[in-house]
C-alpha cells in the first residue's frame, strides 16, 4: 500500500482484474436483459397479437430510458459507489424483464412500462464502470480495459440470440423471460462479496436533488468533451443503424437468403467484438484516442459507403467481409470513446461526465433509425441511407482529422 491508503502493486493490478470482471459481468447481463424481447419478439407478439414491428418502438422506449437514467446517474454513483449502484440497476433490469414475462395477453401497454424499466437499469450502467475503471486501470492500459468491458454489449446480444429462443421453444417465452430475471438477481447477489473492496471512493454524506440532475450537462462545455460527446452521438447512430437494417437490407434489397444475411450479422457483431479489443490496443500503444477514433469513423464510412452501392452478383464471401469490417469499426469504438471521456474527466468524477456524455450517446441510438429509415422511406432505397450514414461517419473522421492537424500548428507555434 501507498503512504496515501491507495493499493499498488500486485494488490493494485489484482484489484483492477476484480473491477473489469465484475463490471463485464454486469454489462453482459443487462445487454442481454435489453436484447431479450428482441430476440423473443416473433413468439411475444403473437401472445398479445401485435405486429412483431412493435420491437421498434420497444427499443426507442429502452434507449429513451437509458438517457434519462445516464443523466441522473452521477450523484447516485458518488453517494453509494459503482457497484452498489450496478446491482441496482441490475435488479430493475431484471424487473423490467420480470414485468415483460408478468404481464397479461390483454394489456399490452405493459410491455412499453417494461422497456422503460429496463432502460433505467441500462443507462447507469456504463458511467458506473466508467468511475471504477477510471480510479483502477493504469493509464496506459486505459483504452483497452474500457474496450474489453465493452464487448459485454455485443457478448450480452450473443448470448441471448444464443439462449434465448431454445429456452423459449423448450418452455416458453415467459418461461424464458422469468429465467432473464432470475439472472439478473444471481448477478447482484454475486457481486456483493466484491463491493467492499472497489466501492471505497463512496460519498456518504453527498446529497441528491433534482437540481443536480441536470448539472453533468455543464461538463460540456470543455470543448474536447463536447466534441467526444458528439463523436458518440454520430458513431452510436451509425452502429444501432447497421446491427437494425443490415439483415433487411441484405435480404431484400440485394436478395441474399435470410441465413446469408443472419450470418452477415453476425459476422459484423463478432467483428465488433474483435474490434473494441483491437481498436483500444492500437489507441494504447500507437495512437492516441483522437487519431484512433478518426481512423474508425473512416473505415465505418468506406464500409458504408460500399455497403450503399453493392450488387447481388457480388460473392457471399465478399459481402461477409465487408460486414466484418463495417462491424469491427461502426460496433468497436466504444471503449476507445469512453476511455477518452475519462482520461478528459476531472478527477474522480468519470461517472458524472460518462453520465453526460452516455446522455447524447444514448440519444443518437433513439434519433439514428428513425432518420435511416426515413431517408429510405423518402428515396424508395435503403442504399441512400447506407450512403447518408457514410457520410456522417466521413464527417466526423475528417473533423477530427482537421482537429489534430489544427492542434499539431498551434503546438508549433
Amino acid at each position: 500500500m501507498s503512504n496515501g491508503g491507495e493499493p499498488t502493486g500486485a494488490a493494485a493490478r489484482r484489484i483492477a482484474t476484480l473491477a473489469l470482471a465484475a463490471t463485464l459481468a454486469i454489462q453482459v447481463f443487462t445487454s442481454m436483459a435489453g436484447a431479450a424481447a428482441a430476440v423473443l419478439a416473433p413468439t411475444v407478439a403473437v401472445a398479445f397479437d401485435v405486429d412483431p414491428r412493435w420491437i421498434g418502438i420497444f427499443i426507442g422506449l429502452v434507449y429513451a430510458g437509458a438517457m434519462a437514467a445516464s443523466l441522473a446517474s452521477g450523484g447516485f454513483i458518488e453517494r453509494y459507489g459503482s457497484i452498489r449502484t450496478s446491482q441496482a440497476c441490475v435488479v430493475i433490469c431484471a424487473a423490467g424483464v420480470a414485468v415483460m414475462a408478468g404481464a397479461p395477453a390483454g394489456a399490452p401497454w405493459l410491455l412499453a412500462a417494461a422497456a422503460l424499466v429496463i432502460g433505467l437499469g441500462y443507462g447507469p450502467i456504463t458511467p458506473a464502470s466508467s468511475q471504477l475503471l477510471a480510479r483502477t486501470t493504469p493509464s496506459e492500459r486505459m483504452a483497452v480495459t474500457f474496450s474489453i468491458k465493452q464487448t459485454g454489449v455485443p457478448a450480452g446480444v450473443a448470448l441471448a440470440g444464443a439462449v434465448l429462443p431454445s429456452l423459449a421453444h423448450a418452455a416458453g417465452w415467459r418461461a424464458a423471460s422469468w429465467a432473464v430475471a432470475a439472472l439478473g438477481v444471481a448477478v447482484a447477489l454475486a457481486a456483493q462479496p466484491v463491493r467492499a473492496r472497489l466501492d471505497v471512493d463512496r460519498q456518504h454524506g453527498r446529497r441528491l436533488t433534482l437540481r443536480a440532475v441536470l448539472a453533468p450537462l455543464a461538463h460540456l462545455r470543455t470543448p474536447a468533451l463536447r466534441r467526444t460527446a458528439l463523436i458518440g452521438f454520430a458513431y452510436s447512430a451509425t452502429q444501432m443503424c447497421l446491427t437494425s437494417f443490415l439483415v433487411v437490407y441484405l435480404a431484400e434489397a440485394l436478395r441474399y437468403p435470410l441465413v446469408v444475411a443472419g450470418l452477415a450479422l453476425s459476422v459484423a457483431t463478432v467483428g465488433g467484438v474483435a474490434g473494441r479489443i483491437g481498436w483500444g490496443i492500437v489507441a494504447d500503444r500507437w495512437l492516441q484516442a483522437r487519431r484512433t477514433l478518426a481512423l474508425i469513423g473512416a473505415l465505418a464510412a468506406a464500409s458504408s459507403v460500399t455497403l450503399a452501392f453493392a450488387q447481388p452478383e457480388w460473392p457471399v464471401p465478399a459481402c461477409l467481409a465487408l460486414a466484418g469490417v463495417f462491424g469491427i469499426t461502426a460496433i468497436g469504438w466504444n471503449g476507445v470513446q469512453l476511455a477518452e471521456v475519462a482520461r478528459l474527466a476531472p478527477r474522480g468524477a468519470a461517472g458524472v461526465v460518462t453520465g453526460a456524455v452516455g446522455f447524447v450517446t444514448f440519444s443518437g441510438v433513439v434519433v439514428g433509425p428513425p432518420l435511416f429509415a426515413l431517408i429510405a422511406s423518402f428515396t424508395s432505397s435503403y442504399r441512400a441511407s447506407f450512403a447518408a450514414l457514410g457520410a456522417v461517419s466521413g464527417g466526423c473522421a475528417l473533423w477530427l482529422f482537421l482537429r489534430q492537424v489544427r492542434g499539431l500548428e498551434v503546438s508549433n507555434h
